[in-house]
């Protein structure tokens, strides 16, 4: 199985690890010109859990796979947390921010990938 698609999976086991909810994967593989492979998008519903989200996601990467993000942004209001790992961008947003910025939408031509929220 090809790296980006092990973060993937690395990034949304970290994300359920803190009850992380509405994980949606976009696959951006077939979008001429897009920014990078795959787009991790979740929610978080305080900026207590965004940060734990965002913490774990990392934990896991690094452990499983040796990866970090290149860029981490977002984390002083933690509102809306983006890690960059270059072929994955993750998005952890509080739900009123994530409804607002609507970023499934903006890849319409994407294969979306909605994972059950996990009990």
């Amino acid at each position: 199985m090809e790296q980006a698609t092990k973060l993937v999976e690395s990034i949304t086991r970290g994300i359920q690890e803190k009850k992380g909810q509405q994980i949606v994967v976009a696959d951006l593989n077939n979008i001429e010109g897009a920014i990078c492979r795959y787009f991790v998008i979740c929610q978080g519903n305080s900026p207590a859990q965004v940060e734990a989200i965002t913490e774990s996601i990392g934990d896991y990467a690094r452990k499983e796979l040796g990866e970090k993000p290149t860029t981490v942004a977002g984390l002083e209001n933690a509102q809306w947390v983006a890690m960059d790992y270059g072929d994955v961008l993750v998005h952890v947003f509080l739900p009123d921010v994530r409804s607002f910025y609507d970023l499934e939408h903006l890849w319409e031509d994407a294969d979306l990938t909605v994972l059950e929220d996990e009990v």
